[in-house]
């Protein structure tokens, strides 16, 4: 085969998922199975291995065509020296994954945090194509971003360009403390969790909502189907997440001035309910020639972007 081929691994704290992609970002197919933490480090990355060899079994035409393989991971990294120094679902602490790696395929590896390749698979293959500026936000249980400037993706000094959620915009008389240690993140009112949280406050106040009525664990999904409803108390909710989503949308575009911003993660399935009112914020507290012509999207690749921004780090980072 002629053409380069790329492979992405979006490792997973419970499944591993790995993809085949050409030099266009098009995903050719996927291959998943268990991570099996619990075997610790090494048999996690002897499952990445063999599920490489399976996606693409060595000594084909395809394995030769093979340029790079890239790991999207959730946790702290060393991305110049591919190591792991931490991650909150895996049983890695300083771990020399891209050393590893390589040793056990034979191929060049490149490592990055997941949010990271989960930007860059919509900036390679998805919403983000040939938009050679463009922002993205993940909105699940924490708040995710990428930064995609003239095609390259920002990683900064030590890797932590682009942490979103961790952009301290919530009013002080407003803010509690977000998951990393800090008062008033963004991922504090616009993830998921975020959501959930409010909800439940909301109903333990006492306040008149239907979701005092939601059996079972209350969900964002179950806070914005209340809030398409007309429940007051889940609308509310659900413009707080949209109104901070937006001012963090307004501050990041006076510093790197986007094309677009592209939002996935289970959040944005809330859809224009929720992307009306992002505009709305953005519009209202964004500088003319910061604002003019830029978009704020959906995300298109959903459980893809990881894999195919991952394979995407030989190209675009």
């Amino acid at each position: 085969m002629s053409e380069s081929l790329y492979v992405g691994v979006d490792l997973g704290g419970t499944a591993i998922k790995v993809g085949l992609c050409n030099a266009t970002g098009d995903l050719l197919r996927t291959y998943e199975g268990p991570t099996q933490a619990a075997g610790g480090a090494d048999a996690v990355l002897s499952n990445i291995a063999a599920y490489v060899k399976e996606l693409v079994p060595p000594g084909t035409p395809e394995w030769d065509a093979v340029a790079g393989v890239g790991i999207g991971i959730a946790g702290f990294l060393n991305i110049p020296e591919g190591i792991i120094n931490f991650s909150p679902n895996l049983p890695f602490k300083d771990v020399h994954v891209k050393q590893i790696m390589e040793e056990k395929l034979g191929k060049p590896v490149k490592i990055n945090n997941d949010a990271n390749v989960a930007a860059l698979g919509e900036a390679w293959g998805g919403a983000g194509r040939n938009i050679p500026n463009c922002v993205c936000y993940t909105l699940g249980t924490g708040v995710g971003g990428g930064i995609i400037l003239h095609n390259r993706l920002i990683e900064g000094s030590t890797g932590m360009a682009g942490e979103l959620g961790h952009l301290s915009i919530v009013a002080d008389l407003e803010a509690i403390q977000c998951g990393c240690g800090k008062m008033g993140c963004l991922e504090t009112v616009s993830s998921a969790t975020g959501i959930i949280r409010m909800g439940k406050d909301a109903v333990d106040r006492g306040d008149r909502t239907s979701l005092a009525l939601v059996e079972g664990e209350l969900t964002a999904k179950d806070v914005i189907d209340a809030a398409k409803g007309g429940d007051e108390v889940s609308q509310r909710i659900v413009s707080r997440a949209a109104f901070y989503l937006g001012k963090s949308m307004a501050a990041v575009a006076v510093v790197v001035n986007p094309e677009r911003f592209i939002v996935g993660g289970g959040v944005s399935k809330a859809g224009e309910f929720l992307f009306e009112q992002i505009r709305e914020v953005f519009n209202k507290l964004t500088p003319d020639n910061a604002r003019e012509g830029v978009e704020i999207v959906a995300a298109e690749l959903g459980n893809n972007a990881g894999v195919v921004g991952a394979a995407g780090l030989f190209l675009r980072a």
